[in-house]
C-alpha cells in the first residue's frame, strides 16, 4: 500500500492560523513536498481550487516546482476539475510534468466538488455529468493516441492532429476521484482506472458497496484486479500523541468545516460529530502513529484491500512546523506498518 500527502495549498487566512503572507504559504508547502520525498512517503498530491482560501487554481506549476527539488515521490492531482478544463491542455501539462520529474507525475480527475471553476471558465453547472463524460473520453483518447481525431458537443473538433508532448510513462497514470455516486464507481471500473475515493466524513466501511460495484463492473468490463486499484483520500493529522493530535487539529478544523459547511447545507461541526468521525470507524485519520496504521488497516479491511491511503492536513490551520512533524510520523512509524501487513 502507498501513502502519501494531499493538499489544497491552504494560504491560512482563519482567524484560528498564523497569518503568513501567500509568498511564505507556497515556499512551505513546497518544503513540505521536499520533506515527504525525504521521509519515504509515496506520493504527495495538489488539489485544484479557485478561490482566495488556497493557491491551487494551477497545480501543474506547483507540482512541476516539486519535480525539480524532488528524487523519488510522485507526484500527482488531486484532483484536477476535468469538466472545466481542456483535456488537450490537461494532457500536455501532466505529460510535460512527467517529463520534468523523469516519470513520476499522475493525475487524479474528477468533476469537482467545488463549483466555482464553472462559471469561471464559461460552463454551465447543468451540463456538470455530460462536460465530464465527454472530457475524460477525449483525455484517455489522446492518452493512447498521438494523433487523434475526435468530435464532441463542448469542443470543436479534432480532426488528426498531434498532441504532444508525449509522457515518460505510457500509459501515463490517470486515476477517477469520486465522492458517493454509485454511477461515477461503476464508470471507473468500466474504463480500468484506477479509483481514488474522497471520504471526508461518517463511517468508512458505508463505501464498501460502492467499490464492490467498482469491482463488479471492472471484472465485467475484463479488468483484473491488480488493475482495478481503489485508493482512499482521508482527512487526519498525525502528532506523538492523541491528546496533541485532538488539541492541535480539532479548532482549526471544526471552523473551517462550519465554515465550508455553510455553504453546502452542512450542519456546524460539533465535537460530537468530531468524536465520532475519530471513533474506529469513523472516517478521520487523527491520532499518535501506531493508532492511526491500526485504523488505516482497518479501512482497507473494511474495502475489501486498499493501494493507496492519503492524509489531507492541511484543513485545520495547522502551523508549518506541526504538518513537518506529522510528515515525518507518517514516515517513520505508520508507512513501515502498512508496507509490512
Amino acid at each position: 500500500m502507498e501513502i502519501g500527502i494531499d493538499s489544497f495549498a491552504s494560504t491560512m487566512t482563519s482567524e484560528h492560523a498564523q497569518q503568513i503572507s501567500s509568498v511564505q504559504a507556497m515556499s512551505e508547502l513546497l518544503a513540505r513536498i521536499e520533506h515527504a520525498d525525504q521521509c519515504g512517503l509515496d506520493v504527495f498530491g495538489i488539489g485544484e481550487h479557485h478561490r482566495k482560501e488556497f493557491l491551487d487554481s494551477s497545480p501543474t506549476t506547483i507540482l512541476a516546482a516539486a519535480a525539480a527539488r524532488t528524487s523519488q515521490i510522485r507526484l500527482t492531482s488531486a484532483v484536477t476539475v476535468l469538466s472545466a478544463a481542456d483535456p488537450v491542455r490537461v494532457f500536455q501539462n501532466y505529460a510535460t510534468l512527467d517529463l520534468i520529474s523523469k516519470g513520476r507525475a499522475e493525475m487524479v480527475v474528477g468533476r469537482g466538488s467545488s463549483v466555482e471553476a464553472f462559471p469561471l471558465f464559461g460552463f454551465d453547472l447543468q451540463d456538470y455529468d455530460e462536460l465530464f463524460i465527454e472530457k475524460l473520453n477525449l483525455l484517455l483518447h489522446i492518452r493512447s493516441n498521438e494523433r487523434v481525431s475526435w468530435s464532441g458537443k463542448f469542443r470543436p473538433a479534432i480532426n488528426n492532429l498531434p498532441v504532444y508532448p508525449r509522457p515518460v510513462q505510457d500509459p501515463l497514470p490517470i486515476w477517477l476521484g469520486v465522492g458517493g455516486t454509485p454511477a461515477s464507481f461503476a464508470r471507473a471500473g468500466s474504463l480500468g482506472l484506477p479509483l481514488m475515493v474522497a471520504i471526508i466524513g461518517g463511517d468508512t466501511h458505508r463505501f464498501r458497496p460502492l467499490v464492490d460495484l467498482y469491482r463488479e463492473a471492472g471484472a465485467k468490463a475484463g479488468f483484473t484486479p491488480d488493475q482495478l486499484k481503489v485508493g482512499l483520500h482521508s482527512l487526519g493529522y498525525v502528532a506523538e500523541t492523541t491528546e496533541a493530535a485532538i488539541a492541535e487539529y480539532y479548532p482549526g478544523h471544526a471552523a473551517n468545516m462550519t465554515k465550508f459547511g455553510k455553504e453546502r447545507g452542512w450542519p456546524p461541526m460539533s465535537r460530537a460529530r468530531f468524536d465520532a468521525h475519530r471513533a474506529p470507524l469513523g472516517s478521520l485519520l487523527l491520532g499518535q502513529p501506531e493508532e492511526v496504521a491500526e485504523k488505516i488497516l482497518r479501512h482497507s479491511e473494511a474495502l475489501g484491500g486498499i493501494s493507496r491511503v492519503t492524509f489531507q492536513m492541511d484543513n485545520a490551520d495547522l502551523s508549518h512546523a506541526q504538518l513537518m512533524r506529522a510528515i515525518e510520523l507518517i514516515g517513520e512509524r505508520i508507512a513501515p506498518v502498512i508496507r509490512e501487513a
